[in-house]
């Protein structure tokens, strides 16, 4: 018996989480998630992958349950003794359970390995039941344009700085995924997308986690190439991100803040676009044109629910 090939393009905790749902739906497939590599970012010397970590940390069971990211039973020793010689940036917190991920994958980052290799090596460690792969080896760091609040001039600052320093507040105008003309897909990925029996969009950032993942050439191009069903998972239910910020991204995109917006923003796969299939939450509406939209509770509230969706989104890739 031939099991079944998933493959799930992802980013952050949603991602993460929603991968655990699509691990217990098929727990007999093999399962490549495609992972968001723009929020990567070199803090104290040590090279940072927090989406790849997310996903390898919840799938490994390591995760810190209360914060939803980051390790279980954190301490900080090291980031107090930071702050105390004053060593910037003091906004960005490292843990010191953390910390051994982040000097492992510098070391091995240094010694030449490529970041593909440099996450399995990791992922031998948590076991995470899934082929975790970074969308390319090359560097690709998302920017954010806003209006410097001394000058008003317009500045473009790290993801990082935009997002845990000034939680999201200055005002986006555009986001800029520095280094990504250059990027390739990473190895396996052209493949996997050819060779799934389903491709999945997790609920993650339509902008800053998908559409990074997507911007990298020929990226989009083996993704809609591939001989099966593309179905998306909308990441905003109501009117509001279930988690996250993508209601401020999406408006400095255009994109209405809604499941509909979003799908569109998508477009059908028949008119060029993504989709095949949109899955919203269960009261809320979408019209996309030339795409299947089917209707499901998508509030990850437990692992069942999570299951739940998963197995309603690969019900809809069978169609």
């Amino acid at each position: 018996m031939v099991c079944m090939r998933i493959v799930v393009v992802a980013g952050g905790v949603g991602g993460a989480r929603f991968l655990l749902g699509v691990r217990a739906a098929a727990p007999d497939a093999t399962i490549t998630a495609v992972v968001n590599t723009g929020d990567d970012v070199t803090m104290h010397g040590l090279r940072i992958c927090p989406d790849l970590d997310s996903v390898m940390y919840t799938l490994g069971d390591g995760t810190d349950p209360v914060r939803g990211w980051g390790r279980r039973d954190e301490t900080w020793v090291v980031k107090d003794e930071l702050a105390a010689y004053g060593a910037d940036p003091t906004w960005f917190g490292l843990g010191d359970r953390d910390l051994a991920t982040h000097l492992v994958r510098t070391r091995m980052l240094d010694a030449g390995y490529p970041l593909s290799e440099v996450t399995a090596a990791l992922a031998q460690r948590w076991q995470p039941g899934v082929d975790l792969v970074p969308m390319s080896d090359q560097r690709v760091e998302t920017h954010v344009v806003v209006d410097d609040p001394a000058t008003g001039r317009r500045q473009a600052i790290h993801f990082q700085e935009w997002w845990v320093r000034h939680r999201a507040a200055p005002e986006p105008h555009a986001f800029v995924q520095v280094g990504v003309e250059d990027a390739r897909p990473a190895p396996g990925v052209v493949e996997a997308f050819a060779g799934a029996d389903a491709v999945l969009l997790a609920p993650s950032n339509p902008v800053v986690s998908i559409g990074t993942v997507l911007g990298v050439p020929g990226l989009r191009e083996a993704l809609l190439a591939t001989p099966s069903r593309i179905v998306g998972l909308s990441p905003i239910v109501g009117d509001a991100p279930v988690r996250g910020m993508a209601d401020r991204c999406l408006p400095a995109v255009g994109v209405q803040v809604s499941a509909e917006g979003v799908g569109r923003h998508y477009g059908a796969r028949s008119d060029g676009g993504l989709l095949d299939a949109w899955v919203v939450h269960e009261g809320d509406t979408a019209d996309v044109p030339g795409v299947d939209v089917r209707t499901v509770p998508l509030l990850m509230t437990d692992l069942a629910a999570t299951q739940a969706m998963a197995q309603a989104a690969l019900h809809a890739a069978r169609a």
